[in-house]
């Protein structure tokens, strides 16, 4: 592993690290946040899954998380979202390829060699983390926006037991249903819908929804609401009664303004079940 940059911010320190992955035969770069108490032995970890065209740069830079986070004593990672380099392909779309990751393993070709973000989000990169910082594996979170959001939601529906809590802003909910996701999972999954429902929300919630409190957040002048379907997942979290809450903000967009808006609600409310 390779320190790119750490700078002092909020008492701690915000890191940005590559590695060689082995889960997509690229080098990858992330950013870490420690807060102070890191200094002193292992502290909570909130994940924050970024949206298409995104590194692990944006919300690291736009979010303000890192402010809300020192208070709190927590660390947050921001991955990537897809593989990068010269070697890996690529598509002239914005939605798809590089930046377009949609944290799922590709099955089909030319993608399959590289684009695994599922393995390298919950696999490779975790047990490169609680390995080199001082993580506490037993007190995690998970967040993110719009494609990041669908990551979250999909991977701590999977994954029960390994978060205590779960939020998103304006997460893409149904991408079976949408174009945000029909094209992608096409190009990355195949033509077989059942290698879909994996990796959708709103199917996951009506199978088995998720064993601890949810926070959505979806702005109503979401330029994009009609790709992000969110009324398939409140409807599905409805149905399955799931332990949480899914709010319209009136008058938001899709930008980060929005996100920085309603990150520190986020984060009080992921301290809350990673205090608890």
């Amino acid at each position: 592993m390779r320190t790119v940059s750490e700078n002092r911010a909020f008492g701690g320190v915000q890191g940005v690290y590559s590695h060689a992955s082995v889960a997509t035969g690229t080098e990858m770069t992330f950013g870490l946040f420690l807060p102070a108490e890191a200094e002193d032995g292992p502290v909570p970890v909130l994940w924050y899954l970024s949206g298409l065209t995104c590194t692990h740069e944006n919300a690291m830079v736009k979010s303000g998380v890192q402010r809300w986070a020192a208070e709190a004593g927590i660390a947050v990672v921001f991955p990537d979202t897809s593989p990068r380099g010269d070697g890996v392909f690529d598509d002239a779309a914005y939605d798809l390829g590089q930046g377009a990751g949609f944290y799922v393993n590709a099955t089909q070709t030319p993608w399959a060699p590289h684009f695994r973000m599922w393995d390298y989000v919950t696999e490779e990169l975790p047990r490169l983390l609680f390995s080199a910082f001082p993580l506490a594996e037993a007190a995690q979170a998970i967040t993110g926006h719009s494609m990041g959001g669908h990551g979250a939601l999909t991977i701590a529906m999977s994954f029960p037991g390994r978060f205590r809590s779960v939020s998103a802003f304006a997460p893409i909910c149904h991408p079976s249903a949408s174009a945000w996701g029909r094209k992608q999972f096409t190009a990355y999954l195949g033509a077989d819908e059942a290698a879909w429902a994996s990796y959708d929300a709103t199917l996951l919630m009506k199978k088995r929804g998720f064993d601890g409190p949810m926070l959505i957040d979806q702005g109503s002048s979401d330029q994009f609401l009609d790709l992000l379907k969110p009324e398939a997942l409140a409807q599905a979290m409805a149905e399955t009664r799931q332990s949480g809450a899914f709010r319209m903000q009136k008058g938001y967009d899709h930008s980060y303004f929005f996100v920085s808006t309603f990150i520190e609600e986020h984060v009080a409310f992921h301290v809350g079940a990673l205090h608890g």
